[in-house]
């Protein structure tokens, strides 16, 4: 079926414009082209990057609307996820992308140069290792909360942007790591927004700016 993966996201965001829809559909290409060179997703989820890699990173689009001029940091982006996928959803905001595997790094970049993303910057970098500071800060479940936090917490702006905060996309029960975290969250169910059986246990956490 031509487009597929432009269908499934328009099932979902039916807003979002032709060029946008081509841009998904390539993304989908280029991860599976760059994937059989690199390890950058997970070989079992080869046939399922638009639902468990592009959909999933849109999980966060479906809760929080990022204003236009704002930044967010995407922390340990691996192969751009869920980073690039939001910088084609909101192409008025500035995304940078890190993470501490150079090779994955030049895969992103190479993706977002193919895509003429230029709201995109990609590091190769830690985030502790950050002096800039953000907005927004967005994540795939790169480590538990408590220490996820911890590398992040001194990374965001003093701003007035509504709902600053992090938006961790986790999946199964996290009572006891968010116990354990200590940390004030809000937790969305991605089921309520997706139908595919994928996103059963799939949520969005998030933890909202406590200090300026």
């Amino acid at each position: 079926m031509p487009d597929k993966t432009a269908a499934l996201i328009k099932r979902y965001f039916p807003a979002i414009t032709d060029k946008q829809a081509g841009q998904f559909e390539q993304l989908e290409q280029l991860l599976r082209e760059w994937n059989s060179k690199i390890n950058v997703i997970s070989r079992k989820d080869t046939e399922e990057i638009a639902t468990h890699h592009i959909l999933h990173s849109l999980g966060i689009a479906q809760v929080i609307q990022f204003p236009a001029g704002s930044t967010v940091l995407d922390v340990g982006t691996g192969g751009g996820l869920p980073g690039l996928p939001l910088a084609i959803f909101f192409p008025e905001v500035k995304f940078h992308l890190v993470d501490s595997i150079g090779k994955k790094i030049h895969v992103v970049q190479e993706i977002a140069h193919t895509l003429h993303l230029h709201n995109v910057k990609a590091t190769h970098t830690r985030a502790e290792q950050l002096s800039e500071k953000y907005d927004f800060i967005v994540s795939r479940a790169v480590a538990r909360l408590a220490e996820f936090h911890t590398w992040i917490q001194n990374r965001f702006k003093k701003s007035e942007e509504v709902n600053r905060g992090l938006y961790y996309l986790k999946g199964g029960d996290l009572t006891e790591e968010i116990a354990e975290s200590g940390l004030v969250t809000e937790q969305f169910n991605l089921s309520h927004y997706f139908q595919e059986d994928f996103f059963q246990t799939k949520k969005v956490v998030f933890v909202p700016v406590t200090t300026v």
